[in-house]
């Protein structure tokens, strides 16, 4: 196929979706970009980075569309500008694909999927180091890790610490077995626990071959020392998890959460954590976030907040995109893909 123009355009917008001012330095954006994107991994396609200007804004496209009309795909990551369907019949007329190097792609690709663009995502190479994270704070919290490391005086951090049941028979709670959700599982399968799952879309045949237990949220939560988050973020898991359940916590239980912050009511968590110093939240998501400031998450000492740090950054970012140049080389070349995402599978992915 003759390359040239037709890919030569690297496509962001403002971080998180927000205006472009978000990152209204453009080579601030091009060395993001790059860090993901990194030559070696694209040398096989084409040196983009040989070009005058790679990397292009949705502010670009509406300047000059015609530099955009032979354009068949995009390769992007965090921050892709959205776009309805008129925008991309009339700016992006012959766009074939849209690679994103990033995770979820809920706030972008139905116009384009409706348009009859492929969209293909990175959420697999973004769930190993939430995956990752994940496993690292369940084998910390059977420890008693977050508890003890407030103490001081080593005879109380000992005493707290004999509290927690470590990782030997010890009962781990997933709600969510999506795509993060699994790898968690098999991650957890060189640990000699018990893992509970709680998804009304996983096959039995699945969870058998997972070697884990299908149960109901209520019981994730009354039986697990670790209970983690991994539902997919929509309309219907928004405040699904409420102080019923957090209250239901066996004692010394600890909540983790690396999904999404909307999920949980967190009022309700709130209280739960004041009125029960034994149970330990570690949060790597809010709802807002950062929380507001004032926030009892920043004072309370059973609380554990991380910046939402568990999905890819530094060198890890580099994954998504050998994922994503893979991608294109598997869809030109008729070869099959692994990543492409669907209509369908956006009901229920985070």
């Amino acid at each position: 196929m003759q390359f040239g123009r037709r890919l030569d355009k690297f496509l962001v917008g403002g971080y998180n979706n927000s205006s472009d001012e978000a990152y209204n330095a453009k080579g601030e954006m091009r060395v993001f970009m790059t860090a993901i994107y990194l030559c070696e991994h694209v040398q096989n396609v084409r040196n983009v980075y040989q070009t005058e200007d790679p990397v292009f804004r949705k502010a670009d496209l509406l300047a000059d569309p015609a530099a955009f009309a032979e354009t068949e795909y995009v390769f992007s990551t965090w921050g892709m500008p959205p776009l309805n369907e008129a925008e991309i019949r009339h700016l992006l007329p012959r766009l074939k694909a849209v690679f994103y190097a990033a995770g979820s792609v809920q706030a972008f690709a139905r116009p384009f999927l409706a348009s009859g663009v492929k969209v293909f995502s990175a959420w697999a190479a973004n769930a190993v180091p939430v995956a990752e994270y994940t496993v690292a704070q369940i084998i910390l919290a059977n420890k008693g890790f977050f508890r003890s490391m407030r103490y001081t005086d080593r005879k109380r951090a000992e005493a707290d610490s004999a509290a927690y049941p470590g990782n030997y028979d010890a009962k781990v709670g997933i709600i969510g077995a999506g795509m993060i959700g699994k790898l968690v599982i098999r991650k957890l399968k060189d640990y000699a626990l018990e893992v509970l799952v709680f998804d009304p879309f996983l096959p039995d045949e699945t969870a058998a071959e997972l070697g884990v237990k299908k149960v109901d949220l209520q019981t994730i939560f009354a039986e697990c020392d670790v209970v983690s988050n991994h539902l997919a973020n929509n309309a219907e898991t928004q405040g699904m998890l409420n102080g019923a359940l957090f209250a239901s916590m066996r004692p010394n239980a600890t909540f983790l959460n690396t999904g999404r912050g909307a999920q949980v009511v967190e009022a309700d968590l709130i209280r739960s954590l004041q009125s029960r110093p034994d149970l330990t939240a570690i949060l790597d998501v809010t709802d807002p976030e950062p929380p507001l400031p004032g926030s009892p998450l920043y004072s309370l000492t059973n609380c554990i907040l991380t910046p939402h740090i568990a999905g890819s950054s530094g060198r890890e970012v580099r994954r998504m995109g050998e994922f994503m140049r893979e991608e294109y080389e598997n869809l030109t070349q008729n070869r099959p893909c692994r990543y492409e995402v669907t209509a369908e599978m956006l009901k229920t992915m985070a």
